[in-house]
């Protein structure tokens, strides 16, 4: 079984691409919680989304930048296809009048080095400010960006989904654990995955104490996993989510789910580590990605409602009536 749990990173991307299509949600999502009197109720109405109670600004959104995790990706193409890491989020928020932009970081380099890559993506968009939008390891080369290499003056908030702010015991498999030889032979055929050094749990404690949260700046999360025992797991994700349930409780298949809590929760979803990005590869699913998304610019939106008029649909706020639409593509 550990054996397996190496194969699980290299998944991330290979699943996602070739079974996606593959498979089709099947289930009943689970019963979402009853909203509190103070909730828009179009947040209760997000499949597989239980919102933390908070305000709903109606602000114009900020345009927002979608960074990829481990192997990811922004755009690739083959014959006949093409696909996004965020499957189907950037068209469906820039259908709410949302300026949507996803980067391209190494795949599988070092934070400091992503993160150096993603400062350079921003600075050289032509916006003032944004949010940034951030995946698993994404989420911690957007905090080393905002702490160390001056992106705070460009950015007004960081949401994290499913990011391992505090490691992931998977990682520690791989870099001290059993798995710490086939790391050795991957790396002696020319395959160095430097990110992986970042992920284990005593790495991130070092990080925690010198990337600290710079003032200003909005930091948080939404967590994700698989919460009920009825699930259902893709067969990718199956091994690590066995193992990490034993040793480290819920998860969401690479992540443990108290690893993720980073700054203001804005949700608790029901989501694997790939639907959490609008891939669906379980036989079993049913989880609204893009009505996530859209939900969470709602909740960014910060400036006063505004004016009517020729301003046109990128000053159009966010509806969340229709913040829970599915994505497209």
């Amino acid at each position: 079984m550990l054996t397996v749990a190496l194969a699980l990173v290299v998944a991330l991307l290979l699943v996602a691409l070739v079974g996606a299509r593959l498979w089709r949600s099947r289930g009943v999502p689970p019963e979402p919680a009853k909203p509190a009197p103070d909730e828009a109720p179009a947040e209760a109405r997000i499949e597989g989304v239980v919102p933390v109670p908070g305000k709903v600004e109606h602000g114009p959104p900020l345009p927002v930048v979608l960074v990829h995790g481990l192997f990811g990706f922004d755009r690739i193409g083959i014959p006949g296809a093409r696909f996004d890491y965020f499957r189907g989020i950037a068209k469906h928020l820039e259908s709410l009048g949302c300026h949507a932009h996803a980067v391209r970081l190494p795949a599988a380099a070092s934070v400091p080095d992503r993160a150096r890559e993603l400062a350079a993506a921003i600075e050289a968009l032509p916006h003032d400010r944004i949010d940034l939008i951030a995946h698993s390891l994404g989420g911690l080369d957007a905090r080393y960006a905002l702490t160390h290499l001056g992106l705070a003056r460009r950015v007004r908030s960081l949401v994290t989904i499913g990011t391992p702010h505090r490691g992931t015991p998977i990682a520690d498999l791989v870099l001290q654990g059993p798995l710490d030889w086939a790391r050795r032979v991957v790396g002696a055929l020319g395959i160095p995955l430097p990110a992986l050094e970042w992920l284990g749990t005593k790495a991130l404690a070092e990080f925690n104490a010198q990337v600290l949260d710079v003032p200003g700046v909005r930091y948080a999360c939404v967590v994700g996993g698989m919460h009920h025992r009825d699930s259902s797991v893709p067969l990718a994700l199956a091994p690590g989510h066995a193992y990490l349930s034993r040793v480290a409780g819920p998860n969401d298949g690479l992540v443990p789910i108290a690893s993720q809590y980073w700054g203001e929760t804005l949700a608790e979803i029901e989501a694997d580590h790939f639907a959490q990005i609008g891939w669906r590869v379980a036989m079993r699913q049913s989880f609204d990605a893009a009505g996530l998304y859209a939900f969470v610019i709602a909740r960014l939106g910060d400036a006063p409602p505004p004016v009517r008029g020729p301003a046109g649909p990128a000053g159009t706020p966010i509806d969340p009536l229709r913040a829970s639409g599915q994505a497209g593509g």
